[in-house]
């Protein structure tokens, strides 16, 4: 079955291409676009699709709040949501995070980063490429208001923190599994202890969590 989409952007020749560049990658179908947050909001309630890209500066509602209403803490499905941004260091990517994005791209991102981050979304595996995320979340990570981290509710074991360590660097779960010597199988567990300990709704909010205790530099 195909990863169903829906795009949201404010300048329709930014959404009209990506929306082809996704038409065009095998997996991947197009089942909705919008203008401003308000009408994805709306589309994607009603589509209930795989996954959201969305930009984050649109009007009637802005990514982050779009985000938040279909991926933040007090919704109880929530949406797979990826945000787009221009800017590699916009401010606005690390509320959108917050918000319950899942990860987010540059809009200068090629067409099969651009299909790999979907369909990653859409599986609830790797955020984005690697190249940025580890940068990018540590930036945001920095930048963040100055708050004491909250503790795992069990503390993690040495595998946990390797595995915690490896998201954190943007590590899909099949090259963790080839980097730590164990099954796709274990990962994934691993992957769902930690957000249990943590409790973390997703890989995004893990890998915040690493760089927020320090537990992984930049």
């Amino acid at each position: 079955m195909s990863v169903r989409v829906i795009v949201a952007d404010d300048q329709e020749i930014v959404r009209t291409g990506l929306a082809m560049i996704l038409d065009a990658q095998p997996g991947i179908e197009v089942v909705g676009e919008a203008a401003d947050g308000g009408r994805a909001v709306e589309l994607a309630r009603r589509l209930r699709p795989d996954v959201c890209l969305f930009d984050i500066r649109m009007p009637v509602i802005d990514g982050i709040e779009a985000t938040r209403a279909l991926a933040g803490p007090t919704v109880e499905d929530p949406l797979a949501v990826v945000v787009i941004t221009t800017f590699d260091l916009d401010d606005y990517v690390y509320a959108a995070l917050r918000a319950g994005a899942r990860g987010f791209l540059l809009k200068d991102a090629g067409p099969v980063l651009l299909a790999q981050a979907v369909h990653a979304a859409a599986g609830g595996d790797a955020l984005i490429a690697p190249s940025v995320t580890a940068r990018l979340l540590a930036a945001f990570a920095d930048a963040a208001p100055a708050s004491t981290p909250a503790q795992p509710v069990e503390p993690l074991t040495d595998r946990e923190e390797q595995v915690l360590a490896a998201v954190a660097r943007g590590r899909t779960n099949s090259e963790i599994a080839r980097e730590l010597y164990i099954s796709l199988s274990t990962v994934k567990t691993h992957i769902a202890s930690l957000m249990a300990k943590l409790g973390a709704r997703n890989r995004v909010e893990i890998a915040m969590w690493a760089y927020e205790t320090k537990r992984v530099r930049h």
